[in-house]
């Protein structure tokens, strides 16, 4: 099987093999033809399988096939993402691929300056890039019309639930044409992604290419039991043992990254954070710098783990498990991407065990785990060993009996079971 088999034309066939592609993956050899015969289509796929070429591609046939309006442009295609990276992404690969045509596009999102994007937009653009936080904005400010929309594309639409933009996305899809073909691309399977689907597609084909919520087989994973207060120090004693030169290490809260991020620099390592209360350039900057080598280790939130496009990224790491286990499989999605074979190491202390075991439910199987001599925990003595009973001494019931007879006011609240901690949601895009 090669690109030519799949019918696309001379133009798009010469920009892919620019990129020295010549064979499609597996999501591209079915999804492409679907969309080109004009069906709607519910495809899911593990990242890094290409799928962002199986609806670039055709999309870019369909479109430079009919004759683009002369003048003014309105879009004809818009393609939502969860989030800035991914957004930018997307919009480089309809440029790169669209090299040869007379196509224009634009991405809008949130972070830099609304007044370049309006001006671009009124310069007229066949396909929209969009995040939906901007693009309501748009919306809101009359810079944008929707209403000759041929195509949607809802990239990553598992992640933009996750995130909260099911009310965004509806709001947008109130302005969009009701005849339009509709493209659903997810990572992951779930009820509410379902349930949209079934609003959103007429009779639409479904691919899938991977078993439903799992991780990419490329990558190899490995769970190291650590103290809490001791992951940092064995990180840093792993980067530099390994001599690993290029690490994506996932935090779960904005302040964690930061810290993190001062830590190992102290420890000698380039080191930068990614995280939702950056500036877009900043973030920009950041990625560009990673990918360039000239920092070694790049801390970042749930924001980074979508949409994240480094070729080749070897490491991985978990430093904190999430707390929504579709999260791990996002996050170790940016490494082993492409048929390269990739690493991801989770840093686990004793009270993320039970995330640990959502995530291993969520994946069905059991990751591996591998205590590192020096760094052995000392809360727990193995992951999922049964804990010893505590002994209660002579001593110790006696100070309790004591504290029972003081006055001391009954405290009503239900105490917290350890270990646990509410699901959250990111809302920054």
């Amino acid at each position: 099987m090669t690109f030519r088999n799949l019918g696309l034309s001379t133009e798009l066939l010469r920009a892919v093999a620019n990129q020295g592609y010549t064979e499609p993956t597996p999501i591209q050899q079915q999804a492409i033809p679907a969309i080109l015969q004009g069906q709607d289509v519910f495809a899911s796929a593990q990242t890094g399988t290409g799928k962002t070429a199986g609806f670039t591609l055709p999309l870019l046939q369909l479109l430079s096939t009919t004759n683009p309006n002369r003048g003014y442009r309105t879009p004809r295609a818009l393609i939502l993402t969860p989030t800035r990276e991914l957004a930018a992404q997307v919009s480089d690969s309809v440029q790169t691929y669209g090299k040869y045509l007379t196509l224009r596009s634009a991405v809008v999102y949130g972070g830099v300056g609304i007044k370049p994007q309006i001006q671009a937009l009124r310069r007229g653009v066949d396909i929209l890039v969009a995040t939906p936080g901007r693009l309501l904005d748009h919306l809101g400010q009359k810079t944008l019309d929707l209403s000759e929309i041929e195509i949607l594309v809802l990239d990553e639409c598992d992640r933009m639930l996750d995130m909260g933009f099911i009310h965004d996305i509806r709001k947008i899809l109130a302005k969009l044409p009701p005849s339009r073909q509709t493209l659903m691309f997810s990572a992951t399977f779930s009820k509410a992604i379902q349930k949209l689907a079934n609003t959103l597609l007429k009779s639409p084909t479904l691919i899938e290419v991977a078993s439903r919520n799992t991780a990419a087989e490329q990558v190899e994973q490995v769970v190291h039991p650590v103290d809490h207060e001791r992951k940092r120090e064995l990180l840093s004693h792993m980067i530099g043992f390994h001599n690993w030169q290029q690490v994506l290490v996932f935090t779960r809260t904005k302040h964690g990254a930061n810290r993190l991020a001062e830590q190992l620099a102290k420890d000698g390592l380039k080191t930068t954070a990614i995280h939702g209360n950056k500036s877009q350039a900043a973030r920009t900057r950041a990625l560009q710098e990673f990918k360039k080598g000239k920092v070694r280790v790049l801390v970042a939130t749930d924001v980074a783990s979508r949409g994240l496009d480094i070729e080749m990224l070897p490491h991985v790491v978990n430093f904190e498990l999430p707390d929504v286990p579709e999260d791990y499989v996002h996050r170790i999605g940016r490494t082993g991407r492409a048929g390269n074979v990739g690493r991801a190491v989770s840093l686990v202390c004793s009270d993320e065990y039970p995330l640990l075991k959502n995530i291993e439910r969520l994946l069905n199987q059991t990751l591996a785990k591998d205590v590192i001599p020096g760094y052995e925990p000392t809360s727990i003595a193995q992951p999922g060993a049964a804990q010893p009973k505590r002994q209660r001494s002579k001593q110790g019931r006696s100070n309790r009996a004591k504290s029972q007879t003081q006055s001391t006011p009954k405290n009503t609240h239900k105490p917290t079971k350890a270990g646990t901690r509410p699901r959250k949601r990111l809302h920054t895009a």
